[in-house]
């Protein structure tokens, strides 16, 4: 399977922007999620109208796994602005179980309420745990059960589908 990643870029810049004039969102925080969500949200953010800069989250200790024996995770810096009111685009490269986007948004509501959160994927697996959809999706994959995505980047970004076994 080739992935196109430019043709599922391009798709969440025309969705994303199409979104916000619908849902009559201006000036919204996007926010990526270490580290393949703030590469994306990269791509993104000229496509929407705000004069907020990017923000970062990096949900290692609102993970339900981080307590796990073996995990030695690598904790980046989340840097948000107050949130209190805003409309927040959160932004990822792979949704799948939906947990990291349920960490995602137990850590942002602990910065405040916002007005609204609407989810930007790269690349939906649709492989859920929870009941979370994306608003905005570059593009739906079907991949075996040893089949990941990898996106690599930042410069060059690459997407690639990896075997587990």
């Amino acid at each position: 399977m080739n992935l196109d990643l430019d043709k599922a870029l391009t798709s969440m810049k025309d969705q994303i922007a199409k979104y916000c004039q619908e849902k009559d969102i201006d000036n919204p925080v996007l926010v990526g999620i270490h580290s393949g969500g703030v590469w994306v949200a990269n791509e993104l953010i000229d496509s929407v109208k705000t004069q907020e800069p990017l923000a970062t989250l990096d949900i290692t200790f609102y993970r339900d796994d981080f307590t796990r024996a073996g995990l030695n995770p690598k904790v980046g810096h989340t840097q948000l602005p107050a949130l209190e009111d805003r409309h927040v685009i959160l932004v990822d490269d792979v949704l799948m179980s939906g947990r990291t986007i349920r960490a995602a948004m137990n850590e942002i509501f602990d910065f405040g309420r916002p007005a609204s959160i609407s989810l930007a994927i790269l690349y939906d697996l649709n492989h859920r745990e929870l009941p979370i959809q994306a608003d905005i999706v570059g593009e739906k994959l079907t991949l075996s059960a040893d089949q990941r995505v990898k996106l690599s980047g930042p410069d060059p970004l690459t997407v690639s589908i990896i075997d587990t076994k």
